[in-house]
């Protein structure tokens, strides 16, 4: 038996300031959008590429902030 991929969604669905992804689980509104009819395969790359998106929407800004020391 083949294990099923699983949607990356979160229930926290809001959309970024751009308008084209998910903040929750860092899906592109297209990649939502044919999620239902995406293959094995294609489910696989769209939940690694939202991964990717999410973690470097985390990611510390390597800039310093007024305050905070640095030169």
């Amino acid at each position: 038996m083949v294990d099923e991929i699983l949607s990356p969604c979160r229930n926290v669905c809001r959309v970024s300031a751009a308008g084209d992804l998910c903040e929750g689980c860092g899906r592109t509104l297209e990649e939502i959008g044919r999620w239902a009819a995406a293959s094995d395969a294609e489910k696989r790359r769209i939940v690694s590429a939202a991964r990717e998106r999410l973690r470097e929407s985390v990611r510390p800004e390597s800039r310093h902030r007024p305050g905070e020391g640095g030169t």
